[in-house]
């Protein structure tokens, strides 16, 4: 049955979005080629992404093509994702339709008060920071002001944007029940007007008594479309059922643009989404998710140096079982000891087994680890999740109206550094409104009589997952991206973290039958979060034959100590501790957006701003981080004296310096609180702890290579596979999705690979090219050299590369593994070639590893071997992308053969005649 159903879905035919896709290709569109007009991105906070770019152009075309000329398209529908933009494509159609169409009325409506609410401070109120529009409106030198009325004026001013907006019952009660100061249909007859109407599948309904609510809601929009002509009704949803046949034919030639979920998942501008299936007590479960929430927050500032305040849902069935559950959350964290995590980190290790949560196995190790730490992690704990930093959302006398009563600016504002909260208890779902983006967890409560979930259940838990999955962009190497960064890292996974919502649920055969079912509706691609099975990867026995397995030899570079007096500067950290100190504080408190501009960190309408602060503030901040208490810093800075001199020109230099936070120009000095100040100092000294543990090593690299024997350090492994067990999409278009090939050919020296599909096209292009390596070269083996080889071994630290350059920049003491290794032999030499496949959205931050390869690869001379090696050449290659957009096979080809491969394309030929 549910193959039917998939292949009903797919048949869906929705003619006027189809005509227009078609349309935008075609050579017979007189409009082709038309672009986004400059006034949109110049005046709007967030630039359009390229979907909302298409959103738009496909709505132009609707309204000016000479294909709809005698059709007269007044009522669209967008069907966009949660978390897309609808509102911020709203912003720009309302730009748009003013300027090209002469359109200054716009009547908002939507049927709950929370969305109303957010979508007055998105296009009216100024002083929010969620105000979508640049503080001043210009259009062709003209200054354009938007007014928010009650009423449409009959005598209109130039350079006028009148904005109505109201709850769609109001506006059906004004129709049919007209008062003074309200508008009837008359009123919007008089001007023309567009509707923006919010949350359209509210307006579908399925109940005898919902149909009459519909028709009373549809018959006033309508009266107020029909009202004139030249009037517009423009619709947004995230959700709309299609598969129900009397929605699919009323709005079958009214969809006029799609971008579902699964695309905006699948495009990596949500988090990723996981499930944690347990058989746990709501207290045990309790316990889990306020440890991996910790070390979520924990990791950010160890790791990336960055701030990140994850936040926990807990979601309830009845407000009776919530209210009960955020007492049993309080006494949980109010009798919370070093020796109770100890004793429940054990019990969790005795019930462990091959299918656990990844990511809680990961959280408890790092507890283990840091058991000498526990006391301060405890009082920590104790301070985010004490009841004063827990919301009961609990205050609805409506079902699905969580935001319709109190703390309705704590629950909008939850990113804000400002905001303390980490913990929600609530009944209804996300509503819609909740623009929330930290939510890393939800957690079902199963004290409750349903747990096994009956289809309306688990297709609202569904909507919930897909709603909390909005991406949460954090500041990362001064940068903030809004896509996920690291989805094509295998190196890196406990960074997914940081990027992934998980849904905590209970393990009931029945009901996570429904919820995958309901997921697989909606096609929302999510996995179980669990230690797959372990896949055996085999040397090939024909290789063990070979003489390279037998006297053959892998080259990496040796490492010496480096002794505690060595650290006698920040400099020997690779630390610049001359240069005046810039924080881009600005992008990490207010209100995120997605501009490209941010990203590439070139900063439009701000300034840097100097702040002002005493040695108090330093001392304070370094006060509340751990790491800078003494005996910490000494662990790091041997040399140190004492805190104070941390401060002094050889250390920080603060005296010689001046620190600067990029700001919105229109801020000045008075503006910033004491709290702020401080803030930005923390903020530049955990960037300084992350450095000074990145540049702290016992060891550094050589020009020294040292061969390891290919018979003892080439062996056998184990390695699982990522799993996603919904979604069609995930499975059919994510070119970076890790998975298992088994690759027969003799070249390879396994008998499979766990690779991404970039790493698989990199063994391919180089299994094109063995005959013709195989001309200068008897031997050629290209090797996978896997982290996981030697994971618990002594092996796995001699299998790496270290930066061994005088005059490294960019200074890195860590590791390098390189993915594979290409091994060449003939009668007179052999050569050992590093390759590296990568994501390119991953290029610029990890440069120094290409800089180390192609270091090798241009400093033959300094490379050393042991006095009895000869004959041995080490060549690194620069990254490896997807289809080889960087020529890295061509720089292999010069580099080993002299010359290029054969068989090269005619645009390729053309290329080197132009050379």
């Amino acid at each position: 049955m549910e193959k039917v159903k998939k292949e009903t879905k797919q048949k869906i035919k929705l003619p006027l979005n189809k005509e227009l896709a078609e349309l935008d290709t075609s050579f017979m569109n007189e409009h082709l080629g038309w672009e986004q007009p400059e006034y949109i991105n110049q005046n709007m906070v967030h630039e359009f992404r390229g979907y909302q770019e298409e959103a738009l152009r496909y709505f132009h075309y609707s309204q000016v093509n000479e294909v709809f000329k005698f059709r007269n398209i007044n009522h669209v529908l967008f069907n966009m994702a949660t978390g897309s933009g609808k509102t911020d494509l709203m912003a720009g159609l309302i730009l748009y339709l003013y300027q090209e169409h002469d359109y200054q009325n716009f009547l908002f409506f939507v049927n709950t008060n929370s969305v109303l609410n957010k979508t007055i401070d998105n296009l009216t109120n100024k002083k929010s920071e969620k105000y979508l529009y640049n503080s001043e409106i210009e259009i062709e030198g003209e200054r354009i002001t938007i007014e928010r009325v009650k009423t449409f004026p009959r005598t209109q001013s130039k350079n006028t944007i009148y904005i109505k907006l109201s709850s769609v019952q109001n506006i059906a009660s004004d129709i049919f029940t007209q008062s003074e100061n309200s508008m009837g249909k008359d009123d919007y007859a008089r001007n023309k007007v567009a509707i923006l109407g919010d949350e359209a599948h509210h307006y579908s309904a399925s109940t005898k008594s919902e149909k009459e609510l519909e028709q009373s809601w549809e018959k006033a929009i309508s009266i107020i479309l029909g009202a004139r002509e030249d009037n517009r009704l423009l619709e947004f949803t995230a959700t709309v059922d299609l598969e129900n046949k009397s929605i699919y034919e009323k709005y079958k030639d009214k969809v006029i643009y799609r971008y579902a979920l699964d695309r905006f998942i699948q495009d990596r501008f949500s988090k990723n989404v996981k499930r944690i299936q347990s058989s746990n007590t709501d207290e045990e479960n309790m316990l889990n998710v306020v440890l991996l929430s910790e070390f979520r927050r924990r990791y950010a500032h160890e790791l990336y140096r960055t701030y990140v305040k994850p936040v926990i849902m807990f979601k309830s069935q009845r407000i009776d079982a919530s209210n009960e559950a955020n007492q049993t959350f309080n006494t949980l964290i109010d009798s919370l000891t070093p020796q109770l995590i100890r004793e429940f980190l054990l019990r969790q290790e005795h019930v462990g087994n091959e299918r656990e949560s990844e990511t809680l196995s990961i959280a408890h190790e790092y507890y283990r680890k840091n058991d000498s730490e526990l006391d301060q992690i405890v009082r920590e704990i104790k301070r985010e999740f004490s009841p004063g930093r827990v919301i009961n959302a609990n205050d609805s006398d409506r079902g699905a109206g969580m935001l319709e009563k109190g703390q309705y600016e704590a629950l909008n504002s939850l990113e804000s550094p400002a905001n303390l909260y980490r913990v929600i208890f609530a009944v209804a779902k996300l509503t819609e409104g909740w623009d929330v983006l930290n939510l890393y967890d939800i957690v079902r409560i199963s004290n409750y009589k349903d747990t096994k979930g009956d289809k309306k259940t688990t297709m609202a838990e569904a909507q919930l997952i897909g709603r909390g999955a909005r991406y949460n962009p954090f500041i990362l190497d001064g940068q903030k991206q809004y896509t996920r960064r690291f989805d094509e890292r295998e190196d890196v996974t406990p960074s997914l973290i940081l990027e992934t919502l998980h849904y905590h649920t209970i393990n009931e055969p029945q009901y996570l039958k429904n919820l995958v079912e309901a997921l697989n509706d909606m096609n929302l691609p999510t996995g179980t979060d669990e230690k797959n099975p372990l896949i055996d990867i085999r040397v090939k026995k024909k290789f063990t034959k070979t003489d390279v397995w037998k006297y053959g030899k892998v080259y990496y570079n040796q490492s010496v100590e480096i002794t505690d007096d060595y650290y006698d500067g920040l400099d020997k950290y690779g630390i610049d501790n001359r240069s005046d100190i810039v924080i881009p504080w600005i992008f990490s408190s207010q209100e995120v957006g997605y501009k490209d501009n941010i990203v590439n960190g070139n900063y439009v309408n701000t300034k840097n701003m100097a702040i002002e602060v005493d040695r108090r503030y330093y001392e304070k901040a370094m006060n509340r981080l751990t790491f800078y208490h003494f005996d910490n810093l000494k662990r790091y800075l041997p040399q140190l004296q004492s805190r104070a001199e941390l401060l002094e020109e050889k250390w920080l230099n603060l005296h010689n310096r001046t620190i600067y936070a990029v700001t919105p120009i229109s801020m000045k000095q008075v503006d910033l609180t004491p709290m702020e100040k401080l803030k930005i100092i923390e903020t530049y000294l955990l960037e300084i702890a992350q450095k000074i543990k990145k540049g702290y090593s016992n060891e550094r690299g050589t020009g020294k290579f040292i061969g390891y024997p290919v018979k003892e350090y080439i062996t056998d492994y184990r390695k699982r596979v990522p799993n996603y067990d919904t979604s069609n999409l995930l499975r059919e278009r994510n070119p970076q999705k890790v998975q298992r090939f088994v690759i027969d050919e003799d070249y390879f020296v396994y008998d499979s690979a766990i690779i991404n599909l970039t790493e698989k096209q990199l063994v391919d292009r180089i299994g094109e090219r063995v005959a013709e390596l195989k001309k200068q070269y008897s031997d050629v083996y290209l090797i996978r050299m896997d982290e996981n080889m030697h994971r618990e071994s002594a092996k796995n630290a001699a299998l790496k590369l270290h930066q061994f350059s005088e005059h490294t920049q960019d200074v890195h003491f860590e590791r390098f593994q390189p993915d594979f290794i290409l091994y060449l032999q003939n009668a007179e030499f052999f050569v050992q070639v590093f390759i590296e496949p990568k994501g390119i959205n991953l290029l610029e931050q990890e440069q120094w590893k290409e800089d180390l390869l192609t270091y090798i690869n241009e400093n033959e001379a300094e490379l050393l071997f042991e006095d009895d090696v000869q004959g041995v050449k080490i060549k690194g290659l620069k990254f490896y992308t997807i289809n080889d957009g960087r020529g890295t096979m061509k720089q292999l080809a010069q580099v080993v053969l002299g010359h290029d491969f054969d068989g090269l394309t005619m645009h390729n030929q053309i290329e080197l005649q132009d050379e």
